[in-house]
């Protein structure tokens, strides 16, 4: 086991481990390079392993993500740090980064654990499950979710008690309350970022009255619709009823000058068309709407999927939302402009989905000295050559994965990251060269 203070060698640093980093990692493993894979997060997979399925196809999201967790964590070539934190990244010289790594204490010695859930069924702590975006609660010892990669227990010491239930019920006596942060010092040859993308605050727009217990977010509908959710049915979080009367609005937080995120999000039309398409099968008696400015169905099957929406019986209407308000009994009223009229008229719903766009991930200009990292008009990863390798960072060395860049689909994340690993392999073999 490395130890703190250690001064650790690879040849790339992959930030983030979501389905970009996994893939670029995988991909320059596989060249029989060395590589460090940093997570901030307690699992790998970021939000693919969170989702139902996938657009167009349906196909299951955690089937297809799985696979790769599972090559990337038995992979010889590539060392993983979960519930870890790039703290700096610095330049030495025209080879060499210092990367700065903090792995964060889960109080678990991690090669001991068995995954058996024991110490999460003794804790008697109930905490706002994160994985499940607070909908249900878990224990303050647990497991994130059934298919958390790697299945490795964690102690929230925040919320722990210490009374030592856990300790007494942990067949392996894995449970170490007195670990400590470990500190390293990593030399690398080449970084690729991979830190995916932010999702769009709706408490940001108060017209939508997110407040409301029946109005939701498009992650919180996914995590419905998963086969890891957290009820075994779609159901209004007011009151526990199904839903009958279910309204997408999109473009929240997208296309829109007030909130400052301009620009289109790519993904919100395809994900709510996806959810309406599942929803009609989850709750065949009711009625889904979508509240839509323009359906932007661009990518191979997009269209087929949009008009097979639409032949399952999801409504759509070209309007724009002025305001949600909430009635006594819970339901909701949206008041909304007709575009094809000019109109104003009003809907009544019992469960309104915020489509939420993305937005540009901050982390990455944190890493690097003051004014190194260089971001475009919409606070995204500056690409050197957007046309020909859009993979360049404006750094020499550092090359750029997935949404870290802008924001993408699944498949177009991979291929980013195809093209970030084939860059960095490139950089590596050059530097060789030269030395």
């Amino acid at each position: 086991m490395v130890t703190a203070k250690e001064k650790l060698f690879f040849d790339a640093v992959v930030v983030g481990c979501g389905i970009a980093g996994v893939e670029a990692a995988i991909n320059i493993g596989n060249n029989n390079l060395k590589v460090l894979l940093v997570e901030k997060d307690l699992t790998l997979g970021g939000k693919m392993i969170l989702l139902s399925k996938v657009f167009p196809t349906l196909d299951c999201g955690a089937c297809i993500t799985t696979p790769k967790l599972s090559e990337v964590a038995r992979h010889p070539n590539i060392t993983i740090f979960t519930n870890s934190e790039v703290k700096d990244i610095n330049k030495q010289d025209k080879q060499y980064f210092k990367v700065n790594v903090t792995k964060h204490a889960r109080y678990i010695h991690e090669a001991d654990c068995t995954g058996c859930q024991l110490c999460e069924d003794a804790c008697p702590v109930v905490v706002p499950d994160q994985y499940q975006y607070g909908m249900v609660g878990r224990k303050a010892a647990y497991i994130p979710f059934n298919i958390a990669s790697p299945r490795i227990a964690s102690i929230d010491i925040e919320n722990c008690t210490l009374c030592g239930a856990c300790e007494k019920a942990c067949p392996t006596e894995c449970i170490d309350f007195t670990q400590q942060d470990e500190n390293y010092e990593v030399v690398a040859k080449t970084i690729i970022m991979a830190t995916g993308f932010e999702l769009f605050d709706p408490n940001k727009i108060p017209r939508f009255n997110f407040k409301s217990k029946n109005v939701i977010t498009s992650i919180e509908m996914e995590r419905l619709l998963a086969p890891t959710r957290p009820y075994n049915h779609v159901i209004r979080h007011g009151d526990g009823k199904a839903p009958d009367r279910l309204a997408y609005v999109l473009c929240t937080g997208s296309r829109d000058h007030t909130v400052g995120n301009p620009m289109c999000s790519q993904i919100c039309c395809m994900y709510s068309i996806k959810q309406a398409q599942l929803l009609m099968g989850a709750l065949p008696m009711a009625d889904v709407t979508i509240y839509y400015i323009d359906i932007r169905s661009f990518g191979k099957g997009f269209e087929e999927f949009y008009e097979q929406a639409k032949g399952m019986g999801v409504n759509f209407v070209k309007g724009k939302i002025g305001k949600i308000d909430e009635g006594e009994n819970g339901d909701l009223t949206l008041r909304y402009e007709d575009i094809n009229t000019g109109k104003l008229k009003e809907a009544k719903h019992d469960l309104v989905v915020l489509s939420v766009g993305a937005m540009a991930h901050q982390e990455p200009a944190c890493l690097f000295p003051d004014g190194e990292w260089k971001k475009d008009i919409y606070n995204y990863a500056y690409q050197k050559d957007l046309f020909y390798t859009p993979s360049l960072s404006n750094i020499e060395g550092v090359f750029l994965a997935g949404t870290t860049a802008g924001p993408m689909d699944i498949p177009d994340a991979i291929l980013s990251a195809g093209s970030a690993s084939m860059e960095a392999i490139r950089y590596l073999k050059q530097a060789s060269l030269e030395l």
